[in-house]
């Protein structure tokens, strides 16, 4: 594994070039120069993040064998975004060299038993790393609809790779049920074109989404999501209401048949790094696979392509290291536009509202 060395710039230089995308006038040149050193700050942390996906994937198939872990680095569209929300004063000030989810591991159990085990095994472990920040979105889910449990540690080490240590490295536990609803989430995102996972799309579909995420925590057996009306028939009619004035049903079932060849996708088994290039013009997802030796070519394909699509929404590309295509698209069925779990779910929702 080639790995990119954190300290080639200082922490100040990747502030400042954080800063950069806010200026009123930005030469391509200067937010390209930017771009690299953003992309060099994101791809310093693959040696930590594999160490903490290893160890993940260790927790998570002791308490669930069919428990499926990925890791990824943060696309730089959603890296600047959030810098953005910060810089118009949402959220908190936060500085790119501080960001906590700029790589991160996930794994996804089958329910919450399993979740609140794998919690439990983490809280008594002991690991070497600091835990620094726990954000529990299962307990207190947000407004918008969002459950699950993210864990951010400091990366802490006085034996090897000591150049590595104070990087942050989030992850992220959860349920089958609150990840179809994420990625339901994100499709809906990218084929309507609206930042729908960021709550700032338009309000029936926000409306909508926070309404089944509170359905499926009735499932679930947790709290609901805040402002959401609690009388369960009420809200299994404005979920079948909405369902029916957005058509949202047969449109999910339209874009799971755009990309249905990537059904018998099949790859190299050695190939641990992919590269996914949605075009939701043309429909169509590109994956370019690569081996473990071959990250650092895969991250720098991943910083070309960004570059090349900067400021265009119809467009969007992710780097994901999973140890199988399968996984892949179990992870990242959002891709794929591979949704036919959660339609099951939102029917029987519909079939509760008769």
């Amino acid at each position: 594994m080639r790995l990119l060395n954190p300290t080639k710039y200082s922490k100040s230089k990747t502030d400042k070039a954080g800063q950069v995308f806010f200026e009123k006038e930005i030469s391509e040149d200067r937010r390209n120069e930017a771009l690299e050193v953003l992309s060099q700050w994101r791809g310093s942390h693959s040696y930590p993040l594999h160490i903490f996906k290893k160890t993940m994937k260790k927790y998570s198939e002791g308490i669930d064998s069919k428990a499926i872990v990925v890791q990824r680095l943060k696309r730089v569209p959603s890296i600047i975004k959030k810098l953005s929300r910060s810089y118009e004063g949402q959220e908190g000030r936060i500085k790119l060299s501080r960001m906590q989810d700029i790589a991160g591991c996930r794994s996804i159990v089958k329910s919450m038993k399993e979740l609140n085990k794998l919690k439990d095994k983490y809280a008594k472990s002991k690991l070497r790393h600091r835990l620094v920040k726990e954000y529990d979105y299962v307990t207190y889910p947000k407004k918008d609809g969002y459950r699950s449990l993210h864990l951010v540690y400091k990366y802490e080490s006085d034996r090897e790779r000591k150049e590595y240590n104070g990087l942050l490295i989030e992850l992220q536990f959860r349920t089958k049920l609150q990840h179809l609803w994420a990625t339901a989430v994100e499709t809906t995102g990218l084929f309507i074109g609206q930042a729908l996972k960021l709550s700032e799309g338009e309000d029936s579909w926000n409306d909508f989404f926070s309404l089944v995420s509170s359905a499926f925590a009735i499932m679930e057996k947790c709290p609901l999501v805040p402002y959401v009306e609690t009388s369960k028939k009420k809200m299994y009619n404005l979920i079948k209401q909405k369902e029916k004035e957005l058509n949202i049903i047969t449109r999910m079932q339209g874009w799971n048949k755009s990309l249905r060849e990537f059904e018998d996708l099949r790859t190299d088994k050695q190939k641990e790094f992919f590269v996914l290039e949605l075009d939701t013009i043309q429909e169509k997802v590109t994956i370019t696979a690569f081996s473990n030796n071959e990250e650092k070519k895969a991250i720098d394909m991943y910083s070309n392509i960004e570059k090349k699509i900067y400021g265009k929404n119809e467009y969007d590309v992710v780097l994901i290291g999973a140890d199988n295509i399968v996984d892949l698209k179990k992870a990242y069925p959002n891709y794929f536009a591979d949704t036919n779990e959660f339609i099951k779910n939102l029917k029987k929702i519909i079939e509760k509202s008769d």
